[in-house]
């Protein structure tokens, strides 16, 4: 990880800043190898222009800092300590404490901390580190593809695992259970979201809360998934229909289908970000389901599930060679049930290559 705190040093020259402070789990993890979830206790990562950086964490999380590969200079603290305190006296004594200019994660640092940090830095001028952290993160390296490729593995097998599960009666939340339970026993101790099962009507809601409905003949079947594998996600949406469907119906999947064969079809590099939001949304409108498409087309994806870019019609950003996305058009109706098909992307040197391989084609269980 030592390139990623080089690069963000680098950037700090060029910005003639001081100091980068990040807090989220996240960034702490992309720049340290190190992840954790502290709670209410602070981690915190000082990365200095000119100097070495210093690790903040509890100190019964220490060790796990150093096997995770941190060799530079921590500050552990115990329950019953201020962190501030220790950090102000590490800077005081490396003459650190005169720090003009500093970045800071805008998004996430609460109120709370922003007051410690200027009391550290009474003087400090304050700038966002965002925009370089996800230019930094967006392109991912070979390790890192690595992973993803095998959460993505892991996707398919959670949708693998509910499909197998369908039978009539059977409600959301049961089917929802085997999913995670065979997956817990592969080794994933945590999805990268609330997992959903949706039967029916209930498929219609983009973002819908998986219940006691039970599977009934005709019905959508909608899974939306993912995993966390050694701190990356992933992210599959698959739609099936139980035992029949209907000539609408069949309609609406073939459409979204149809929508996101499309943008995958420009998924390469150079290609405008926001083309691939219009490309399956003008199949959708042309079909006359354009006011049932309410989101965007996908997200960027790794460390956390949704991260940089958004992948709305509206962004003029170009994909690169080793970005990761999804891609997942969808139609919702409140009465037939809506269809989502979603993949993992990722953009290679000529094209791209879907990292989910479950088969897409309209499959009646």
């Amino acid at each position: 990880m030592k390139h990623r705190i080089n690069q963000l040093t680098t950037w700090l020259k060029e910005e003639k800043t001081d100091v980068a402070f990040i807090t989220s789990k996240e960034n702490i993890f992309y720049l340290t190898n190190f992840y954790t979830d502290p709670h209410e206790r602070l981690v915190g990562l000082f990365v200095f222009k000119d100097h070495s950086p210093i690790m903040v964490i509890p100190s019964m999380e220490v060790s796990q800092v150093q096997d995770a590969g941190w060799e530079h200079q921590i500050v552990g603290y115990k329950d019953h300590e201020s962190p501030w305190g220790l950090i102000q006296q590490l800077l005081k004594d490396r003459q650190l404490d005169t720090i003009s200019s500093a970045a800071i994660e805008t998004d996430v640092l609460t109120v709370a901390r922003m007051n410690d940090l200027l009391q550290l830095f009474p003087n400090a001028a304050v700038q966002p580190v965002e925009n370089q952290l996800n230019t930094m993160r967006v392109v991912k390296d070979s390790s890192e593809i690595a992973i993803i490729q095998r959460a993505a593995e892991m996707a398919d097998f959670g949708v693998e695992v509910g499909k197998s599960a369908l039978k009539e009666g059977i409600t959301e939340m049961e089917v929802l259970a085997k999913i995670e339970y065979e997956l817990k026993k592969k080794g994933i101790r945590e999805m990268s979201f609330s997992t959903m099962v949706l039967f029916g009507e209930k498929s219609g809601a983009p973002h819908g809360n998986p219940g006691d409905r039970k599977l009934q003949e005709g019905d959508f079947v909608l899974f939306d998934l993912g995993v966390v594998l050694d701190g990356y996600t992933s992210d599959i949406t698959r739609t099936f229909a139980f035992r029949s469907i209907s000539d609408e119906k069949r309609k609406l999947y073939n459409t979204v289908l149809q929508a996101q064969l499309a943008s995958l079809e420009i998924s390469k590099p150079g290609t405008r970000i926001g083309d691939l939001d219009q490309t399956a949304r003008d199949v959708i409108t042309e079909a006359g389901y354009g006011d049932r498409f309410p989101h965007r087309i996908g997200h960027g994806m790794g460390i956390n599930v949704h991260e940089f870019p958004s992948m709305s019609h509206l962004n003029d950003g170009i994909l690169k060679e080793g970005m990761v996305y999804t891609i997942e058009p969808g139609i919702y109706d409140p009465v037939l049930g809506g269809v989502r098909i979603e993949d993992d992307v990722l953009i290679t040197k000529d094209g791209h290559i879907t990292l989910t391989k479950t088969p897409k084609e309209l499959t009646i269980v």
